[in-house]
């Protein structure tokens, strides 16, 4: 019995050994590759020219504009991320409930994600161009303003519209996994909370925010990962601009490597970009654990 089981182990793993290779020669080969023109100095053309060691990161370190994307960035991520699951909470509440319409209000809500991020951003932009956006067109019928407001113009208030719409199209794929959750949850103990005279807000606190514990964490790790990368919103509605004020990792990375010609230093900020989320996951991942075996 046990050799059988031996066997049958070997073949399995023989039949996925193409799949790992192939995922480790499309992912690591990358990651390597980086790594070592991170350590190098490179030209234009993309040639290396010498080894420098880790003076592509302290040239990162000594860079302002760097130094306040990462800042910016982590703003950017982490008010976008609890913006989305603030939001997503009480809407995923209200459609898991069956009342007329549920359907289409369903439907509206995952619009959003049926178009791309980058066509999503082309949009916003459209809303909110000084001269004919939608948004001055709304407010000056309105009275609200008495002419062109240009929102993007400025390097406050241009961030924080990138940041409601960040949590505008990240608030779908959210919702999704919300409900997957509140969907798996068992309705006995509602309706035995419900004859002991549980109000909602008790059920709330005590049955629903603890049993849906583990699908909101699976969305805070998740957004966390798709908006620290995200590119499009921030590139096309205003490309980091006014003077790099609206930058975030990413898309300084982008200026580094395709504007500025410093792929050295590139490459340096994606290694620094991959280690702080490879930082962020190893910690999630030993205090899910530890939350486990406490429990």
């Amino acid at each position: 019995m046990r050799r059988h089981t031996g066997v049958s182990g070997f073949l399995a793993f023989v039949m996925i050994l193409p799949s790992i290779v192939l995922t480790l020669w499309t992912v690591g080969y990358p990651v390597v590759d980086i790594a070592v023109t991170s350590i190098h100095s490179v030209n234009r053309f993309g040639r290396t020219t010498g080894f420098v060691g880790l003076a592509n990161f302290a040239a990162l370190l000594a860079d302002p504009i760097f130094v306040a994307s990462f800042w910016r960035t982590l703003i950017w991520t982490a008010s976008v991320v609890a913006g989305t699951i603030l939001v997503s909470l009480p809407i995923a509440l209200v459609l898991q409930e069956d009342f007329a319409g549920r359907g289409l209000a369903r439907v509206i809500i995952m619009l959003p994600w049926a178009i791309s991020l980058t066509m999503n951003a082309v949009v916003w932009r459209w809303i909110l161009n000084g001269q004919y956006g939608m948004l001055n067109a709304l407010l000056f019928d309105l009275g609200l303003i008495d002419g062109p407001v240009e929102w993007l113009a400025q390097a406050r208030p241009a961030f924080m519209i990138e940041i409601a719409i960040g949590i505008f199209v990240s608030m779908p794929f959210t919702v999704t996994i919300l409900l997957g959750g509140l969907a798996s949850l068992p309705s006995e103990i509602y309706e035995a909370a419900r004859v002991d005279g549980a109000s909602a807000i008790m059920r709330f606190r005590a049955l629903t925010l603890p049993l849906l514990k583990p699908f909101i964490n699976m969305a805070i790790v998740l957004n966390i990962i798709y908006v620290f990368n995200s590119f499009p919103i921030i590139w096309v509605l205003t490309q980091g601009d006014p003077a790099n004020s609206t930058d975030i990792l990413v898309t300084y990375l982008y200026k580094l490597a395709f504007r500025y010609g410093r792929l050295d230093l590139a490459a340096a900020m994606s290694i620094v970009m991959l280690l702080i989320l490879l930082v962020f996951s190893v910690a999630y991942a030993s205090m899910a654990m530890r939350s486990q075996s406490a429990e």
